[in-house]
């Protein structure tokens, strides 16, 4: 979530940045690209930001006249990281998004007109709301959106991690189910770490949707992993059992929970933290 690609570059700014989400676009002939990292994916429906990935997403019961969804995490909302216990809800954006086809060319961009929600507390997540509905960018572009699944996934489901910074995805199983994990100041619960060898994530993934293979069902949203087997630091999460016992794996990556968005549903199929039984931070 928080890893460095190139330390030098943070140093010019006067923020911490979080660094799976910034590889250098000048400078991408240093990073390297681990071999199952690939193009030979579907990424109809991927978005790519300046600094992250995200994706096209719609709701099991919305309707193509619905203005659409951009699914991508809580660290990569342009105002900053979420702070510990915080959230953002229903707040305006202008934030742009290219959209790109099954073969990750891209076919244009789709605008936000607000956060719907966004944290890094409990789940590493941001909802943007377009300004575009779903019927308007599949005439537009003939993009389709990626359904949200309202189920929570399974052990050993194989799932794939879909890129659109690098327009390229990995592939492997779910292998876990994680009580707690820390990074840092922030707890995420019940997150899924990946197996492998196949899902090494790097900087750019950040925000990519965790799709179920043969599917276009997005089951998680991709955001962290450890990078130098240290414990519970920034870019080196660490897992905590119900017990309280911590491990940690250099090299473990991991993804966050999507399906409590539908605890919070209106019954308008909206956002509404006042939703009884809400799962979503707030």
């Amino acid at each position: 979530m928080l890893r460095s690609l190139i330390s030098s570059l943070l140093l010019s700014f006067s923020i911490s940045l979080p660094a799976i989400a910034f590889p250098l676009k000048n400078d991408l002939s240093t990073i390297q690209l681990p071999s199952s990292f690939t193009a030979d994916y579907d990424f109809e429906g991927i978005v790519a930001l300046s600094n992250c990935s995200g994706s096209l997403i719609q709701l099991e019961k919305a309707s193509d006249s619905d203005f659409g969804l951009i699914l991508t995490n809580g660290h990569c909302f342009e105002g900053g990281m979420p702070k510990p216990g915080t959230f953002i809800y229903n707040q305006p954006s202008r934030r742009a998004f290219t959209l790109l086809d099954s073969k990750a060319n891209s076919v244009g961009q789709v605008t936000a007109t607000a956060v719907i929600y966004a944290t890094m507390t409990k789940t590493d997540m941001s909802i943007y709301q377009l300004k575009e509905t779903y019927s308007e960018i599949k005439s537009k572009f003939g993009i389709r959106p990626l359904t949200l699944a309202s189920k929570r996934a399974a052990e050993s489901d194989d799932m794939e991690v879909l890129s659109g910074y690098w327009r390229r995805g990995y592939a492997c199983t779910i292998e876990t189910f994680v009580n707690e994990l820390r990074e840092d100041k922030w707890t995420m619960v019940d997150s899924i770490r990946y197996s492998r060898p196949g899902c090494e994530t790097i900087g750019g993934t950040s925000g990519s949707p965790i799709v179920k293979v043969s599917s276009r069902t997005v089951i998680g949203v991709n955001n962290t992993g450890n990078e130098s087997g240290k414990k519970c630091t920034t870019n080196n999460p660490c897992e905590v059992d119900s017990n309280g016992n911590i491990t940690f794996v250099k090299g473990y990556s991991y993804g966050q929970q999507t399906y409590w968005v539908y605890t919070c549903l209106n019954s308008n199929n909206e956002i509404d933290l006042s939703t009884s039984g809400c799962l979503l931070y707030h």
